[in-house]
């Protein structure tokens, strides 16, 4: 199986602005529980490398910086084998990164200063389970750093989208976290929070794991769920009604349509160069299929050229309609439900939208993207 490194932190912004993203760098080592004979997980170390991969929120950065944006990761890598494959990944994906300090004593071990490597583990069935030292550790895996250094408030500050998920709860303390939060109100960078999976765990970890929780589930600029997520977290089966909960709480966008690391880059291209929602969620859904495409991680996240491609041979399916979950009473704003052609007549609360005219529109932002892309490579 490879190995992900992740990287603690990340920023995301248009081209000429940097952006960040929070949340840790890790190598993720992918194995084939089918195929491999190996039982000591340390032989597949060493120069193996066609098993590693970036992952955590370097998929996120990595798949922005194909939208053409600006992206920067703050976090922590070792000074070894590993963290140098982690930032040549980066680097040749015009990515940055700012490093986070902290104690350097001699208290410390060693092995908590090492890169995070996350192993894959993927049976027959290719059904994928995740493990890493964090998941040993009543402590995040790197506790010993406790506050945000001028370099990490600097990438802030001149950062237009800071993008944090549940998993950076694992790499970092809940006071640092609630501090990048802080800091990033306080200089004007929009926050995008993405539970996932650990917000249900964290709603009920500990006093400061809750605390720091809610101060992201209220106070993020837009907030990133699947139904399900939205549902441990509000108690609400029904996603518009979680979604409105989430609202009242002081949130200012929820999306609980479903979003990997692709989904998550598609939707801040879409809060960074202003797109409508229903167009952002259509381009969210075509990165999403792109990477699906190929392997997913690090570096085969979707590409420009798959994006545009699928967009201009996209379809519907038709098949299930949001409106099991549209109540005429319910009190509510316009709802957008993409469709193949406009329907006739409309529902009080419900307005279709042809998926033609929302591609007619996409299409010309990411064909520019591309061109300056390819202008660019030129001149270098």
């Amino acid at each position: 199986m490879p190995e992900v490194l992740r990287a603690p932190v990340i920023v995301v912004g248009k081209v000429d602005v940097r952006s960040s993203m929070c949340s840790s760098c890790i190598l993720s080592v992918v194995v084939n529980l089918g195929k491999t004979t190996h039982s000591d997980p340390h032989s597949f170390r060493g120069d193996q490398r066609k098993y590693w991969e970036a992952g955590g929120n370097c998929n996120v950065a990595i798949a922005a910086a194909r939208l053409g944006l600006c992206c920067l990761t703050v976090g922590h890598v070792g000074d070894e084998i590993y963290g140098h494959f982690l930032l040549d990944v980066l680097n040749d994906e015009g990515i940055g990164m700012v490093g986070m300090s902290g104690q350097t004593d001699s208290s410390i071990d060693i092995s908590a200063h090492e890169t995070l490597i996350c192993w894959v583990l993927v049976d027959p069935l290719q059904r994928h389970g995740f493990c890493s030292r964090a998941d040993f550790s009543d402590d995040p895996a790197f506790s010993w750093l406790s506050k945000l250094s001028k370099e990490v408030k600097m990438a802030i500050r001149r950062s237009k989208v800071l993008f944090c998920n549940g998993y950076c709860f694992d790499e970092l303390s809940p006071a640092l976290l609630a501090s990048a939060l802080e800091y990033s109100i306080e200089v004007g960078t929009s926050i995008f929070f993405d539970p996932g999976p650990r917000g249900k765990t964290l709603s009920s970890g500990t006093t400061e794991q809750r605390r720091a929780l809610d101060q992201y589930l209220k106070m993020s600029d837009v907030l990133l769920l699947t139904s399900d997520e939205a549902e441990s977290l509000t108690g609400v089966g029904n996603p518009i009604l979680a979604g409105r909960k989430l609202l009242k709480e002081g949130v200012n966008v929820v999306d609980t349509v479903g979003c990997g690391d692709s989904f998550v880059a598609a939707i801040v291209f879409g809060f960074l160069h202003n797109v409508t929602a229903i167009n952002v969620l259509a381009l969210a859904n075509a990165v999403g299929a792109a990477t699906a495409m190929g392997s997913g991680a690090g570096r085969n996240v979707a590409s420009l050229e798959k994006v545009i491609e699928i967009l201009k041979n996209s379809s519907l399916n038709e098949d299930s309609s949001p409106s099991v979950y549209i109540d005429e009473n319910m009190d509510a704003s316009e709802i957008l439900v993409l469709a193949r052609t406009i329907v006739n007549g409309k529902n009080a609360c419900v307005s279709h939208v042809s998926l033609q005219k929302v591609v007619s529109e996409l299409l010309p932002k990411l064909i520019a993207v591309r061109e300056k892309a390819l202008t660019s490579k030129c001149a270098s």
